[in-house]
């Protein structure tokens, strides 16, 4: 975030090859790692012996115990558990000339280094007792106090936020701390910001855990984002927040001690809360926790940029600090949202920034000059977490005298007299307003898009240039982002392909623009799950951006049938395939004839040969009779009666090769009382076309289908979607391809996915005839969540359904299945889709008992359990279907 690794030279990336847990000495509490192992990988580990790693920064899920030693990264425990640089014993550092040397307590193994830095130190020795070390969080320059007699020659501690400009580190020995027994988090609201700010040096003297504070901006930016509104409900009131986590032998004196905090600061505190519950306190820290990702865009959608991101005072000055923040950022017509670690006076701080023209840099810089003199003021650090880095090296001469910056310049010449290791940052730095991106004149290639990009000012540059690098998608839990978590390399990060699509943009290191088989090859593996769009804390839509690429790709780049930039056959096969079907549809008998002849190997193996389909996945069999068809030709029971209408979206996937789900529905919805209805003619969202970019195509096909919408959607009947890919489709994204045709707005508010139209007629009182799912036989659900529907509706509401089945319910937390839709039909897709599956869906489904229940709302799910486990997995509409038998 300050520029720390970004350089003209090598990067080393340890986190992909590098990253073991050496050993763990739970009697001595220390553990060896080597530098790429993951935050949250040691605290896994450590938790085991009621251990833990005290530094935890807001990116514990992905950050390393190497970077985190780089740069001194801290967190939200460091008021009790300190910096990473006093959680380090010892370190093994390589150097330029190959050679390695132990860092630890009391010097090196290496003799000449160990009496240049002696040399160092005794030279200094006012000016480190003065000037270094005299707040925790004074992370700017390098940590020479630690040299100091009385803090006893730590050489190892010294080299913690050097940020790889000594040496690489190949192993690291660190501190492990004795987790509590009991935690409780206390939530306090103030008036404002500034109060919240007042009150954190007072309840430090509590012998709190944390201390950390936002205002109600950050609040405001997080509800501007699609589906978080009610984002923060569970707040105390106020207009600023502290978070304060204590820890006790036993979860009544922890609740106890909570409870107890809001007297030390009574003259500011206006409301309070004590949370215990693990999903309460997950909830409510995931808001603070967010927070660096969630001001990377202001609640109006303008764009916000680091440049002074982590400042830090002594916490007795933060309140005055942050006024007169607030004054300079006015004065020079800025916006920022600040949040941090209130405790130890750090602040963290977005700022609406232009950096885009020669003006807006002059801003930059002149903001920047005097926030450091102002943070001088007040005798503090122009970092408190993230180093200086290219971004504020520029910065340490006005907050350090000649003296210590010499020092600083002799410690960096005593590990890499020839300056090899990342030139530029703390000693002879760069200027902070040189190769700023985006820069002016970013926009070289951009073009009016075919997507809206609503969200973005219908820029496709803005809304790549929402990516800032907090690398929430390099995180191995949860569901983004799947292409990273099964190959480990940053370019399959959803970071890594903002950063090749933002480089294609701005017409730098990427030369041929829109027709770059390298931006081409870059996103190839996204499978377009659409994680990002919901966990991604900018909202990144790469989905969306890899869909629009495509799209101009092809138009531009095409050479020929057997040109290098000729569309994939498999673009074709599985794109065309609503189309395709339609018309066999109309042929008498040609669908039947079709699963006839697939079921002859040789011809199976032809047909996927010649459509360019991945040769180890089966051929989808499909419906002899379509969905629509059977619906039209059936005979209600309850056609005589006069019942509310609901319009059963027919999908492609249901509608030819999946008509369970269909059939299931029709029968619940009439159960409960519904007509159902069908388009007259074939529809279609597009979504095929969409993910393939065929986006003219697509926009084509949905015009068509709002036409034959056009009564249902004139007659406001809810619209029901069974696949939720289509149904995310009517309900988010058909606005941004036909943002001009009111009726695709009015669709978005008639969609719903079958589980929340159920959720929702059970939660108006309406009538519930169903029992448990296989009589009075006890079953487990294993879900399967599709992605499209995790990205946009969630999945409460299938939740609730199944618990009011009186059935135990286990979600597959792995993410995506790993078929997305046609990507895992394409070549070169198979390992890839085989081992995302393999992660945790796969081992799961066949542990599965003979009574269990999987069930995955997703057609591609299906196929995927379908085709890697032999297992059928069911629809909740099957489900409730089953259930409703069950009750009769």
């Amino acid at each position: 975030m300050a520029g720390n690794a970004i350089s003209t030279g090598m990067l080393i990336d340890t986190s992909r090859h590098f990253n073991r847990i050496l050993s763990i000495d739970p009697d001595e509490m220390t553990a060896v790692v080597q530098p790429g192992v993951v935050c949250d990988q040691l605290r896994n580990a450590a938790a085991a012996y009621g251990l833990t790693y005290g530094p935890d920064p807001s990116t514990h899920a992905r950050c390393t115990i190497g970077g985190m030693v780089g740069n001194n990264a801290c967190g939200s425990h460091s008021v009790v558990w300190g910096t990473s640089a006093e959680n380090l014993v010892a370190v093994t550092v390589m150097l330029a000339d190959g050679r390695t040397v132990q860092l630890h307590r009391g010097g090196t193994s290496d003799p000449a280094i160990e009496s240049a830095l002696a040399a160092i130190r005794d030279q200094n020795l006012s000016t480190l007792r003065t000037e270094l070390g005299q707040f925790p969080r004074q992370v700017s320059g390098y940590g020479l106090h630690h040299l100091l007699p009385e803090n006893g020659f730590d050489v190892a501690k010294s080299f913690a936020g050097s940020e790889g400009t000594c040496g690489i580190m190949t192993s690291l020995t660190v501190r492990l701390v004795r987790k509590p027994a009991a935690t409780a988090l206390s939530v306090m609201g103030f008036d404002d910001v500034f109060d919240a700010a007042a009150a954190a040096p007072r309840l430090k003297l509590a012998g709190v855990q944390t201390i950390e504070g936002m205002g109600a901006d950050l609040l405001t930016a997080l509800r501007s984002r699609p589906g978080r509104e009610q984002a923060g409900s569970a707040l105390p009131r106020g207009g600023g927040w502290l978070y304060c986590e204590v820890g006790a032998d036993t979860q009544d004196e922890a609740e106890r001690l909570a409870a107890e905090l809001p007297g030390y600061v009574s003259d500011l505190v206006s409301d309070s809360l004590v949370v215990t519950d693990p999903g309460h306190v997950r909830k409510l820290w995931s808001i603070r926790e967010a927070g660096a990702g969630i001001v990377t865009r202001l609640p109006d959608g303008g764009e916000a940029w680091p440049g002074w991101e982590d400042s830090a005072v002594p916490a007795e000055y933060l309140s005055d600090y942050l006024r007169k923040l607030y004054v300079l950022l006015d004065e020079l017509g800025l916006e920022g949202i600040p949040f941090g670690h209130f405790g130890e006076g750090c602040v963290h701080l977005r700022i609406s920034f232009d950096l885009e023209t020669e003006q807006g840099l002059a801003r930059y810089r002149r903001f920047v000059e005097h926030a450091a003199e102002l943070v001088r003021s007040y005798g503090g650090s122009v970092s408190g977490e993230h180093g200086d880095g290219r971004a504020r090296s520029e910065l340490l001469p006005a907050i350090y005298s000649p003296a210590a910056l010499r020092a600083f310049r002799a410690f960096k010449e005593t590990f890499d007299p020839d300056g090899v290791f990342n030139p530029g940052v703390l000693v002879a730095p760069e200027p902070i307003d040189q190769g700023v991106r985006p820069g002016p004149g970013r926009d070289q290639l951009e073009l009016t898009p075919v997507h809206a990009f609503s969200r973005d000012g219908g820029s496709f540059t803005s809304a790549v240039n929402r990516c800032v690098g907090v690398g929430a998608c390099r995180s191995d839990v949860g569901a983004m982002c799947p292409s990273f978590q099964a190959s480990g390399d940053e370019v399959h990060s959803t970071r890594g392909r903002a950063r090749v699509l933002a480089e294609m943009l701005r017409g730098e290191s990427v030369s041929e623009g829109w027709k770059s088989a390298e931006v081409r090859e870059a996103l190839d593996m996204c499978l377009s799950c659409k994680a990002c769009v919901s966990e991604c804390p900018v909202n990144v839509d790469m989905a969306t951006y890899k869909s629009e690429f495509l799209h101009h790709h092809y138009r531009r780049g095409v050479k020929g049938f057997f040109g290098k930039n000729r569309r994939p056959r498999a673009h074709f096969t599985m794109g065309w395939m609503p189309r395709v079907l339609r018309w066999l549809a109309k042929v008498p008998g040609a669908l039947r004839l079709v699963n006839f002849v697939e079921s002859f190997r040789l011809v199976e193996e032809f047909t996927k040969r010649l459509g360019g389909i991945e040769p180890r996945r089966r051929m989808i069999r499909f419906n002899p009779v379509p969905l629509g068809r059977w619906h039209s030709r059936r005979k209600s029971t309850f056609e005589e009666i006069e019942r509310p209408a609901v319009v059963l979206w027919p999908d492609t996937f249901t509608n030819f090769a999946s008509a369970g789900p269909g059939k299931g529905a029709v029968e619940v919805l009439e159960a409960l009382g519904y007509r159902v209805l069908m388009p007259a003619d074939d529809v279609c969202c597009g979504l095929t076309w969409h993910s393939t970019g065929q986006l003219d195509t697509a926009r084509k096909v949905l015009g068509r289908t709002l036409d034959v919408m056009d009564p249902l959607i004139a007659g406001g009947y809810p619209v029901i979607g069974l696949e939720p890919s289509c149904a995310a489709v009517l309900k988010h994204e058909i606005t941004e391809l036909v943002p001009d045709d009111s009726r695709a707005h009015r669709v978005t508010e008639l969609a719903s996915s079958f589980g929340e139209f159920i959720s929702r007629h059970k939660a108006e009182g309406g009538c519930w005839p169903f029992d448990s799912v296989r009589g009075n036989e006890p079953s487990r659900v294993l879900c399967q969540v599709h992605c499209h529907q995790k990205a946009t509706t969630g999945y409460d509401a299938e939740l609730e359904i199944l618990a009011s089945l009186g059935v135990d319910v286990d979600v597959v937390g792995g993410g995506c299945c790993g078929l997305a839709g046609n990507w895992g039909f394409e070549p070169g897709h198979f390992e890839m889709s085989q081992d995302l599956g393999e992660r945790e869906l796969y081992p799961k489904v066949r542990a599965a008992g003979e009574n269990d229940i999987v069930l995955a709302d997703g057609f591609s799910c299906r196929t995927q359990i379908h085709q890697g486990t032999d297992v059928e997995s069911w629809h909740l509409a099957e489900v409730l279907a089953a259930a409703l038998r069950a009750g009769r």
